[in-house]
């Protein structure tokens, strides 16, 4: 059972300010968390099987498509249209460039360019927490959370009413969110991009603005230009929540290389054997073996991060699991630290050997010898803690 007593802090100056809650749980309440938390642990044991399988088959059937369409691609010039190459996967470099001139309406700003984008930051409170837990004889604890409030600028709507305590309250929504006006018609020489490989362009740069810029009438009395950026509010000296600063930021025509489909004068997505897509834009001029290359290089470290993300679903789940057994040595706080650390171990342990496994069995079919090693690796790793563990002194008893 729970007990939760709150201190009111005193201001921490400048910003905002802060207090601590101290709230005490009881050795049962805890063990009662505990138990709960093997049923999540469970389930995110079930969740991080499936998320490992995926994505290694994900890793795969992405290889396989790059190495077709490195087999097949077939680099052509960009000023031309060659109907012998109708359906075929090709690759060209050339400008990206649009006649379309994107306008934000709310602003009255115009730009003859790829993309034009508004990026807004609102002045709003921001909630930060900091606890410390302090284990008790008899397995109660005492958490002492300290709440500091500070104004900040974000880009994001921070909800007010999440905070622990009152009397900071921020706008439930911004009055002029961020949003990117994209170019319906983007080309490089005869051909079209498609909405995806327009998508892919970057390089987003600072819309210079002159402050003479007429604002609309409704923002006359309550904006005016800092530099480039647009300030909403009374005065940018000394914001208000509820302040905005928005700046405006354009994607210029510019080289780039691409592979994807013909389709007449359209370049769209290719669909290999597979099933996949190929549709990749990089900027610059590149030959096509340099693109497929970086293709390769970017998955996998998309590979190897949600691999990461998988190992650490297993870790978390079995850390949960076994809990209950570190709170019920809690009752000697000693007790309960050593039996953290061997949970800690075992979690690193096992998750690492079930990642192997997973991962392993994935990859069997399409190469079985390097799931084999997988494989042998984890069991390995297993024989090897279990013999680790066979070794390990006994405690001493105090003399």
């Amino acid at each position: 059972m729970s007990n939760d007593d709150i201190h009111g802090g005193g201001s921490s100056g400048g910003n905002g300010d802060s207090f601590t809650e101290v709230t005490t749980q009881s050795w049962f309440g805890r063990l009662g968390d505990a138990v709960k938390g093997v049923v999540v642990g469970f389930i995110i044991l079930v969740v991080g099987f499936p998320l490992l399988f995926w994505n290694e088959g994900r890793a795969v059937a992405t290889y396989k498509a790059l190495q077709e369409g490195a087999g097949i691609v077939i680099s052509v010039p960009a000023d031309k249209v060659n109907p012998q190459n109708e359906g075929k996967l090709i690759h060209l470099s050339g400008l990206a460039t649009t006649d379309e001139t994107l306008a934000d309406q709310d602003f009255g700003i115009s730009a003859k360019a790829i993309k034009l984008q508004r990026q807004a930051r609102m002045y709003q409170w921001q909630e930060n927490k900091k606890s410390e837990t302090e284990k008790k004889v008899g397995g109660g604890t005492t958490t002492r959370t300290t709440y500091s409030y500070e104004k900040v600028w974000s880009d994001r709507v921070i909800r007010s009413a999440d905070f622990q305590k009152s009397g900071y309250s921020n706008p439930a929504e911004m009055a002029y969110p961020s949003k990117e006006l994209q170019a319906r018609r983007v080309t490089v020489g005869a051909f079209q991009l498609s909405g995806g490989l327009v998508g892919q362009i970057g390089g987003a740069e600072t819309l210079p603005v002159d402050s003479a810029t007429p604002l609309p009438d409704r923002l006359q009395d309550k904006a005016r230009w800092e530099g480039n950026l647009l300030y909403i509010g009374a005065n940018p000296q000394s914001p208000a929540i509820g302040d905005l600063r928005v700046e405006f930021k354009v994607v210029k025509p510019q080289t780039v290389s691409i592979i994807a489909k013909q389709y007449q004068s359209n370049l769209e997505p290719y669909r290999t054997s597979g099933g996949r897509s190929l549709e990749i834009l990089q900027a610059g001029t590149k030959s096509s073996e340099a693109m497929f290359e970086q293709a390769h290089t970017e998955n996998k470290v998309l590979t190897w991060i949600l691999r990461i993300v998988g190992a650490l679903a297993f870790f978390i789940g079995i850390t949960l699991i076994l809990r209950p057994l570190s709170v019920v040595l809690d009752v000697l706080p000693f007790l309960g630290n050593v039996a953290e650390a061997g949970i800690g171990l075992v979690a690193f342990v096992l998750a690492l050997g079930l990642t192997l496994i997973t991962v392993g069995i994935a990859w069997f079919y399409y190469r079985p010898l390097f799931a084999v090693v997988l494989i042998a690796a984890a069991v390995g790793l297993f024989i090897g803690f279990k013999k680790l563990r066979g070794k390990a002194p006994a405690p001493q008893a105090a003399q």
